[in-house]
């Protein structure tokens, strides 16, 4: 099974650097794979790089999907992180 949420971005830039890596810092922290869908276009939650290339912006609707054994945990502060920063 995974979990999975959508968030709409409210973060007048997006994710940008500083959010971004505090993301990257967090889903490191998990065995579960992260990865964020933004209109079919993904990328490994894990990996800096991979999530600036999305060029999230305010407004984007993002999905998030977590897979594996510590996945509940894992969704529960990543949507928490979401709703506190972006």
């Amino acid at each position: 099974m995974s979990k999975q949420f959508t968030y709409t971005i409210t973060d007048s830039v997006g994710i940008h650097a500083r959010p971004a890596g505090q993301l990257v810092k967090l889903t490191q922290q998990y065995d579960s794979d992260v990865t964020l869908d933004l209109s079919g276009k993904t990328a490994d939650a894990k990996h800096i790089l991979a999530v600036m290339s999305l060029g999230v912006g305010k407004g984007d609707e993002l999905t998030v999907t977590i897979a594996g054994n510590d996945e509940d945990e894992a969704a529960r502060q990543i949507e928490s992180f979401f709703r506190d920063n972006l």
